[in-house]
């Protein structure tokens, strides 16, 4: 009688866990926003900031450390890295506020911000 009333427990437990994700996830999706530009760091050291809106290629760091950040269609995404590993090229393309993308051996973080144009969200009367 008692193992019953665990296990209704745990199953209960289990139901209650997978509601509270899927409404997480849910309103995580629903919130998200476009970015509007990626800031591109080298080092820790900010050194650009380039518009999603542009469709351009940027060569990222030197001396035999380097990175091709492509931005094609509002997403930004590495394409080429001197790196070993590559998985800064498997992360893919980013265009939402918040998204990162980071090339730890070559010390790469591309961050998408959002919005930079100097205008309104919204406007309310």
């Amino acid at each position: 009688m008692n193992w019953a009333k665990a296990h209704r427990n745990d199953i209960l437990l289990a139901l209650i866990l997978l509601l509270t994700a899927g409404f997480l996830s849910l309103f995580l999706f629903l919130t998200r926003r476009v970015g509007g530009y990626v800031t591109v760091s080298l080092s820790g050291q900010t050194v650009m900031e380039v518009p999603l809106s542009e469709d351009t290629i940027v060569e990222i760091g030197d001396d035999g450390h380097t990175n091709t950040l492509t931005i094609q269609n509002g997403a930004a995404q590495i394409t080429q890295a001197s790196c070993p590993d590559h998985l800064c090229i498997h992360q893919g393309a980013i265009q939402y506020a918040g998204q990162s993308i980071v090339c730890l051996p070559n010390q790469v973080v591309v961050t998408v911000r959002h919005g930079s144009d100097g205008g309104f969200d919204a406007v309310a009367n």
